[in-house]
């Protein structure tokens, strides 16, 4: 591993401390400990040019684009954003460079970079960390409390661990090549509410890491997804008899349980999973600890497998999730058949998260270009708001909302750009009977 870096801490948070914004959780505005908005001298506010504005009757003030950000030696190779992490200060945005399309990515030489916006002296081209893989990097997370450690999963199976503040060896941790290591690329990492690294992959593993001593990740835990122990919720197609491992591509945690997970699949249907499952896996699969059989509920299947799926920060039962059909499914726990369906493009949905500040507002990201913002309160069919991220229509592959600077959206694109957008007040500030609303389209669960 190597890295390039500017100068100075890359943990740094303009005038509030660290150790004051080390939470996880919803944040509604600036306050004490908490940093307060952008300053436009520093990042340059944008107007959104006409041809963006897709939805009649919206202000321009809606959405402009503060940032777009880039590592010139990733996009010379053909690199794309994998995926896109803020870490918990909201000051810093970390991206995966990577390829999702067909290939063999396993040996290609592939970046991690990172951007403190909060630095005056900030460049848009020039990351203030910037760290080689040895191997595509497909997904990215920070940790929720550490400002600097962000785990990255790779085309190779690894799973990695890195201090953004080490600028000589940022490496803090790796699974390396073991029986343990996913045998195929990993789909997504994510710290559990234990603050342990959990990871996903087609193989059918869910894997819990530990960092342990010098430089390894320990598994700690692990499951295994197999068709014929899936709780038959919902029709499914039929598989052939005897084990067949279901392959996981998409994984969030529940706001409000920290053992409940939704897990998306290759097979299109979205599980309800739970790390006190106790009953074993019927797997063959290599592993140094056992593996346990995870899933608790099923859900009616897209038309295609899942890239995404988010956790409602705002109602213990309602989940989103997006794929390869175009369509974005909103479900409730209680019941398989998803409670809306909504057709938001012709081409895959590669990502989907909802609001951290306003309970019935989500993003989209879509193989053709574009983020779509949906305001549930204003239409339950139309976006709110089409943002044009890649003027030639190539895909935008990841998205995130910023918890504590809640103005900011980030989102990748094929063309190795982040670029940062800011929201307007619209999409920030919680209306008067909102949390009423959500409530009343999770009840449609007994129509």
């Amino acid at each position: 591993m190597a890295t390039r870096a500017q100068p100075g801490p890359l943990s740094q948070a303009g005038s509030a401390g660290v150790a004051a914004l080390a939470t996880v959780g919803v944040a509604s505005g600036p306050g004490p400990g908490r940093p307060g908005p952008l300053q436009d001298e520093t990042l340059g506010v944008a107007s959104v040019p006409s041809q963006w504005r897709a939805v009649q009757g919206i202000r321009w003030e809606t959405v402009s684009c503060l940032y777009t950000l880039g590592y010139p030696p990733a996009q010379a190779q053909g690199l794309h954003v994998t995926s896109i992490s803020w870490n918990s200060t909201g000051s810093v945005v970390a991206c995966a460079y990577g390829r999702l399309d067909h290939g063999d990515w396993s040996t290609l030489k592939s970046f991690v970079c990172a951007w403190n916006l909060d630095r005056r002296d900030l460049r848009p081209q020039q990351p203030s960390a910037v760290v080689e893989v040895p191997s595509a990097v497909l997904c990215l997370a920070f940790h929720p409390t550490q400002p600097s450690h962000v785990a990255g999963g790779l085309y190779s199976g690894e799973v990695l661990v890195w201090d953004l503040s080490r600028l000589e060896d940022p490496l803090l941790w790796r699974t390396g090549l073991t029986d343990d290591t996913h045998t195929d690329p990993v789909s997504q990492p994510g710290h559990s509410h234990r603050f342990q690294v959990l990871s996903v992959a087609t193989d059918g593993k869910v894997l819990l890491w530990q960092g342990i001593g010098v430089g390894q990740l320990q598994l700690t835990e692990g499951f295994a997804l197999v068709m014929q122990q899936l709780p038959r919720s919902t029709k499914l197609k039929k598989h052939p008899r005897g084990e067949t491992e279901v392959g996981a591509t998409a994984v969030a945690f529940s706001s409000f349980d920290p053992r409940l997970f939704i897990l998306g699949t290759e097979g299109g249907f979205p599980l309800k999973c739970s790390l006190a499952a106790g009953e074993a896996a019927l797997t063959r699969m290599p592993s140094s600890v056992p593996l346990r059989a995870p899933a608790q509920f099923t859900f009616s299947p897209h038309g295609g497998p899942i890239y995404s799926v988010s956790c409602s920060p705002f109602h213990r039962n309602l989940f989103l999730s997006a794929g390869t059909d175009g369509h974005v499914h909103l479900y409730s726990m209680l019941q398989a058949p998803p409670l809306t369906s909504l057709q938001l493009s012709l081409k895959y949905l590669f990502a989907v998260r909802w609001s951290p500040v306003r309970p019935l507002v989500f993003a989209a990201a879509s193989g053709k270009g574009d983020v779509q913002l949906f305001d549930l309160q204003k239409s339950s069919q139309k976006p709110t708001v089409l943002i044009k991220q890649t003027q030639d229509e190539s895909p935008v592959y990841c998205l995130e909302f910023n918890s504590q600077q809640t103005q900011l959206l980030a989102a990748g694109d094929a063309q190795g750009t982040v670029k940062v957008w800011q929201l307007s007040t619209e999409f920030t500030e919680q209306g008067p009977r909102e949390a009423e609303d959500l409530d009343c389209l999770a009840a449609e669960v007994a129509a």
